[in-house]
């Protein structure tokens, strides 16, 4: 087999290497095995003399034509293209070297020396492209895969992106939403609080109210009796005065007078009481917002004690408990909002009956008398105001949380949290002032609230 057939066949064998086992691949497979064939055959036949040598050559030349088209047009071997600059030569040269073997035997004996350097120097030629291109074609490649990875990591740097971006659109969303969610459910609580805030100060107007009846009701209930007396004391004159002069009797009619007198006295001084009782708590009452006046903390004291007390009392007919008042005499009088100061006086006092009246519940009555004691002193710049009860006390763990809203240590139903918490507000926000509470676990717990003169 010559040397074009050879080459040829170098070309088929490579073209041929890089098939898949696509279907496609398999139909260039089947044809290339036939050129290969082919091309052996014709090779044989050639350097065998068997027949003309030059239409064996033609052949072996019209093969590389077929190769040569088929690297040129179809895509798939297109990357082989050095292939035919570098064989294209040695394989014209091949051939021509045989026309002239076949037509002029005795030139090409002649110059057969220069006809075979001129076949390895285009032999060398051929390696040598092949060689080049070969390496070129391995950077190409080197460079085409560092280009597709390249092109991979960027299309995997696009989705992260694309995934990211949709991610933080998603977490964008979900925290407009969650946002909008807080902001709802804070202007419910907003809402709830205010409601809570509306409940607790209806709940101290409604014990004020009950102690304030009930306060009213004993000066009325004199005034009810006296008068009654008195219309009866005034029948029986009536009943003197219709007898004969000689049948009256001066003394009787003396004394009743004197009864009459004692009782309109009585009478006017409870009603005096009533009107004092009334005017005191619409003083106390009414809506003065922030305005602040001169008030006699001991009085304010006394009557929302009392008030506290007659107010429990209307709610619950079992309650008992004693009350004591340690009010220092001379205190100077306050500048305070009056109204306030009382709510804060009554939720501090309410509590403080609570207390001893649940202890009450739990104790051997003759073993425990529950015991409230409100008291005043005069402090440098200022006064101090205690609430004591001898109730079980604050536990240790919770006594630091009783002044944050909404804490309650009350059962369920029986206290909103935020009394004292109001209270706080009062005397810290609203008045200058200081409240705290010291409490001994199972003996009692005293409120101490000062308030200072230039408040």
């Amino acid at each position: 087999m010559g040397l074009d057939a050879f080459i040829i066949l170098f070309i088929i064998i490579f073209l041929r290497r890089d098939l898949d086992k696509s279907p496609e691949s398999q139909f260039w497979r089947t044809r290339f095995n036939y050129g290969m064939a082919l091309i052996i055959f014709l090779g044989v036949m050639s350097e065998a003399k068997l027949g003309i040598t030059l239409l064996w050559d033609l052949g072996i030349m019209a093969v590389y034509a077929i190769v040569a088209y088929t690297i040129y047009m179809v895509d798939q071997f297109r990357h082989k293209k050095y292939f035919i600059v570098c064989w294209t030569p040695t394989l014209i040269l091949s051939f021509l070297v045989g026309i002239v073997e076949s037509f002029f035997p005795s030139f090409a004996t002649a110059w057969e020396d220069v006809i075979a350097a001129i076949l390895i120097f285009s032999l060398i030629w051929g390696i040598g492209l092949w060689l080049f291109g070969r390496r070129q074609r391995k950077a190409l490649e080197q460079e085409r895969k560092i280009a597709e990875e390249k092109e991979k990591e960027y299309q995997i740097t696009q989705e992260i992106r694309a995934s990211l971006e949709m991610e933080v659109s998603d977490r964008t969303k979900a925290l407009v939403k969650q946002k909008e969610e807080l902001q709802k459910a804070l202007e419910e609580l907003k809402a709830t609080q205010d409601q809570l805030v509306h409940s607790e100060k209806m709940a101290s107007l409604g014990e004020l109210t009950a102690g304030i009846a009930h306060e009213i009701q004993n000066p009325l209930n004199f005034v009810n009796n006296f008068s009654e007396v008195s219309n009866e004391l005034i029948a029986e004159i009536q009943e003197e005065f219709a007898k004969s002069k000689d049948d009256q009797d001066p003394e009787l009619i003396k004394e009743i007078f004197t009864d009459l007198a004692q009782n309109l006295s009585k009478i006017q001084t409870h009603g005096k009481r009533a009107d004092s009782i009334v005017k005191g708590m619409l003083q106390h009452s009414r809506n003065s917002g922030d305005e602040k006046e001169l008030t006699d903390i001991n009085l304010l004291a006394d009557e929302y004690l009392r008030l506290s007390y007659h107010g429990l009392r209307a709610k619950d007919k079992s309650f008992n408990a004693e009350f004591e008042l340690n009010l220092e005499e001379g205190l100077p009088e306050m500048k305070v909002v009056p109204q306030d100061i009382g709510r804060v006086f009554l939720n501090l006092i309410n509590n403080a009956f609570y207390a001893v009246n649940e202890k009450s519940k739990k104790e051997d009555s003759s073993n425990y008398k529950p015991l409230v004691t409100v008291s005043t002193k005069k402090r440098s710049g200022g006064i101090e105001i205690s609430v004591n009860d001898n109730g079980d006390g604050i536990p240790k763990d919770i006594v630091n949380k009783i002044f944050q809203p909404f804490f309650t240590t009350k059962p369920t139903g029986s206290g909103t949290g935020l009394g004292l918490s109001m209270s706080y507000d009062i005397i810290t926000k609203g008045h200058g002032g200081t409240l705290k509470v010291k409490s001994n676990e199972g003996k009692g717990t005293t409120f101490t609230i000062t308030l200072n003169e230039e408040n």
